[in-house]
């Protein structure tokens, strides 16, 4: 039986004229998770959609393993692990022929596997759920058709028009951002001239779950394709159609059928679920902070579907920006650190582009210069190892490192392993459980043998094992972690005075 997507109350506005310390635009995975994260750390937030329901279609479906620890600090991580399809293995071919294949799964001793596929409707119906657990206040049916430099809000509801203001106005409303037109941002990058059709179909198929990726198919000649398995049987299947493909002819069912059907065999029997078209987009806004507006996910930066660098760098915004803009609520941080959004994430979402750019570059060959190379390139993988990195079926999602962050504190001493600052904290077991489960979402201290009193939260753990050896660490090393669990810094036996003054730098207090 095809989704049938939940319905939202929604209410008439009681406020007119209101102002709210936080409101955010855009009810999607993004907005949802950053409404969560500021609500859990106790910053009452207003949340505008424009639909009352959740997000229609599979959309963003891979799940990558840091925004899966992201989610789990949420509360999330059960429900996505005992809901979503976990894969490790991808395959490449080309013709009918397979290139080669490659396994994703990290070392053993990690609670989250590489990528689970989840349809982005499930994790946002979870989110809605958290969200009114914690508090989170949700307008459904308001629609936002202007916004102001100053956080003032023009809303269209079934009840009638009302307007709001925002102490902090967070816009999360996507590739058609309603935010960004009302305040007349422009993107900067490029839209590449080819088109894609997505089709979730519902089937029992031999397929393994496993990403499969085709390169001039036999059931798709001149194209490519590439085949997902999500939850609840449903399948998702991408066709490169060509930039002359009319978008609305080509999502009609009796177009979209015998495309599924050349794939799948005559025999196969299937159900569309969900058809939709799309173009490739690799840009930015030149700046995600407008003063007191600050734009994340598709409203912020877009790239292609290829490589899952869409909804999990939205997630890796949210991870970063709401401790931030929590902490300056709370009066912990100066306004100042809000400006370290641009500096983080901006450098994030240019590797993303970059990487969803070389790979649209791969798949879509412009030239017969870039044919012949594809070609050859195919070719010399199928039997050199050599050759295999070249092949860019999508470079698949990783986390943001901010090495370069204003916030971090430089290593004082030569250290030979272990993560330096800027990286994501990595997870390992340990005798209590998972690392970063054991981890507080606030600025903390892992310490490695007994630590001197530092005023914060101090994991100790034995500088022997999984999580000495994954961080490099000896009797009396320290890293000292932000709330999104990012290291700012790490020293061999530090001062109190040295932690001290790494936490007054990560809050732009020094």
């Amino acid at each position: 039986m095809p989704y049938q997507p939940p319905r939202y109350p929604h209410h008439p506005p009681t406020d007119h004229g209101a102002r709210h310390p936080v409101i955010i635009v855009g009810g999607g995975m993004v907005g949802l998770a950053t409404a969560l994260d500021l609500a859990q750390r106790n910053i009452p937030v207003v949340l505008l959609d424009d639909d009352d329901t959740v997000s229609i279609g599979s959309r963003a479906i891979c799940h990558a393993k840091r925004s899966l620890e992201y989610l789990s600090r949420l509360g999330l991580g059960d429900a996505l692990l005992a809901k979503g399809v976990t894969w490790n293995t991808g395959r490449v071919f080309a013709g009918e022929n397979q290139v080669f294949a490659f396994d994703l799964q990290q070392e053993p001793g990690h609670e989250f596997p590489a990528f689970i596929n989840l349809q982005q409707y499930h994790l946002e119906e979870l989110l809605v759920q958290a969200c009114q657990s914690a508090g989170v206040d949700l307008r459904w049916k308001h629609r936002v058709t202007n916004a102001t430099p100053d956080g003032t809000l023009t809303i269209e509801t079934p009840h009638g028009p009302t307007t709001l203001h925002a102490d902090w106005l967070l816009a999360a409303d996507g590739a058609r951002s309603e935010i960004r037109r009302s305040l007349n941002l422009p993107f900067v990058g490029k839209v590449f001239q080819d088109r894609f059709l997505i089709a979730d179909v519902t089937m029992q198929a031999p397929f393994p779950a496993e990403r499969w990726f085709w390169f001039d198919p036999p059931f798709h000649p001149g194209g490519s394709v590439l085949l997902h398995r999500q939850a609840d049987n449903v399948w998702r299947i991408d066709f490169q159609l060509g930039w002359n493909a009319d978008p609305e002819e080509e999502k009609r069912p009796e177009n979209v059928r015998p495309r599924v059907q050349a794939m799948l065999g005559p025999n196969t029997e299937f159900e569309l679920e969900w058809v939709s078209v799309y173009t490739f987009r690799c840009r930015r806004l030149e700046n995600f902070r407008h003063n007191r507006i600050l734009f994340l996910g598709d409203a912020a930066h877009q790239v292609s579907p290829f490589g899952a660098r869409g909804g999990n760098g939205g997630l890796q915004d949210a991870d970063n920006l709401a401790w931030k803009l929590a902490a300056h609520l709370h009066g912990n941080a100066p306004e100042s650190l809000l400006d370290t959004y641009d500096a983080e994430r901006i450098p994030a979402a240019d590797e993303n582009i970059l990487n969803s750019t070389r790979s649209t570059d791969f798949i879509t060959p412009k030239n017969e210069a870039a044919h012949a190379y594809r070609a050859a390139i195919l070719e010399l993988a199928a039997n050199h190892p050599f050759a295999r990195p070249l092949v860019n079926s999508g470079r698949l999602s990783r986390p943001a490192t901010y090495q370069n962050s204003p916030l971090n504190t430089p290593d004082d001493t030569p250290w030979h392993a272990g993560p330096p600052p800027g990286t994501p904290a990595p997870d390992a077991p340990t005798d209590e459980g998972w690392l970063l489960r054991r981890l507080p979402p606030t600025f903390c201290a892992l310490s490695f043998g007994p630590a001197p009193a530092l005023g914060l939260p101090t994991l100790t753990l034995p500088p022997e094992g999984p999580a000495a050896t994954r961080y490099g660490a000896r009797e009396g090393d320290l890293y000292f972690l932000r709330p999104d669990h990012h290291i700012a810094a790490r020293w061999h036996r530090p001062t109190p005075a040295q932690v001290a003054a790494a936490h007054r730098r990560a809050l732009c207090q020094s």
